[in-house]
């Protein structure tokens, strides 16, 4: 009976195919197998983890400060961008304060008057010529005189708009050229290291909020957590959506806080208490659409099976409902198994 030679490109193919299943073999053999287990699947268990109430926030800077100019004029220098930092009292604005100037040079050209008038009243007076009201009318008018000239002095050193708090130019209200005046915000600062978070919590949550004494901050985007550092509840309710404000200060640590800044929306989970739950990491969940599923393995091939998710808890993993017991095993990378399961078939 004859027998055919294998082609040479099914021999190419065969020769892959080994050195291949040699590398993974060798990867195999380097781990142990505690380790080849761990990175592979995990074993879902009822762990305690904290009860938590979970509320919708945004963050805002503890120390903000939107600046203004006092004075009228057009903005005739610009000398700082969004997302520079600044120091106390450097210069952010300059204002043409011309008819300031000339204002405050009139006031004081009034003061040399009221000075002058209230001194020769005062010779007059010594001499018995004119009579004491007289001699306080010129006394008033030169207190009113130097009160102008300070007001006017001051109204000079508006134009120079100064930083009030060392921080970051969150943003810039206005552009070189326009026209400046009192009260319209020109520049918005804030310190990046004084964090907090903003939640309305429902009436009906207050009292069960009110008794936690420690709380965590999710940010679901980026999967990070930080503990709060201290919870503060105000003692009013709105009266129009029946809902108290609660802040939770975030730690005062630049390296914690990177990539975080004012107006982000995170997810604050007040501590209320422990529980037993079901928990599975988020790297072995298989999301397609409003479907999760993982992959349990074990006995066989791996099966991919639907769960019912519930809430993150307060270490990052999510609750499952449904859909898994107590001992069994899932896979902690879905889309490998499922790459895996498809060639063996």
């Amino acid at each position: 009976m004859k027998t055919s030679s294998p082609t040479p490109s099914q021999y190419e193919r065969f020769v892959s195919a080994v050195r291949a299943a040699a590398v993974v073999c060798i990867a195999v053999a380097s781990l142990t197998p505690a380790q080849a287990e761990s990175a592979a699947t995990r074993t879902i268990e009822l762990r305690t983890v904290q009860l938590t109430l979970p509320a919708e926030a945004v963050l805002e800077a503890t120390r903000q400060a939107t600046v203004a100019t006092q004075v009228s004029g057009r903005i005739v220098e610009v000398l700082v961008e969004a997302g520079q930092r600044v120091k106390a009292g450097q210069l952010l604005m300059r204002i043409d304060a011309r008819e300031a100037s000339e204002s405050a040079a009139a006031a004081r050209a009034q003061l040399a008057q009221a000075e002058a008038n209230f001194r020769r009243t005062q010779n007059l007076f010594k001499q018995k010529f004119v009579s004491q009201a007289a001699l306080d009318k010129a006394e008033a008018d030169l207190k009113s005189a130097r009160a102008q000239a300070a007001a006017a002095g001051a109204g000079v050193s508006h134009a120079a708009v100064t930083a009030p708090i060392a921080g970051i130019v969150a943003e810039r209200h206005a552009e070189l050229g326009e026209l400046a005046a009192p009260g319209r915000p020109l520049v918005t600062l804030f310190e990046p290291r004084g964090l907090r978070a903003i939640v309305n919590i429902p009436q009906f949550r207050l009292k069960a909020a009110q008794r936690a004494t420690t709380a965590r901050i999710e940010f679901p985007e980026s999967r990070r957590w930080l503990d709060g550092v201290r919870i503060e509840i105000l003692p009013t309710v709105d009266a129009k959506s029946h809902t108290a404000t609660a802040r939770v200060y975030l730690p005062d640590d630049a390296e914690a806080l990177r990539g975080i800044v004012p107006g982000m929306a995170a997810r604050v989970h007040f501590v209320v208490g422990t529980v037993q739950k079901l928990t599975v990491p988020p790297a072995a969940i298989l999301r397609r659409g409003e479907i999760s599923a993982v992959y349990v393995v074990g006995n066989g091939p791996a099966r991919l099976r639907q769960v019912r998710l519930g809430e993150a808890v307060a270490d990052g993993e999510i609750e499952v409902l449904s859909g898994l017991a107590a001992g069994e095993q899932v896979s902690l990378d879905p889309v490998k198994t499922g790459i895996e399961l498809k060639q063996s078939k």
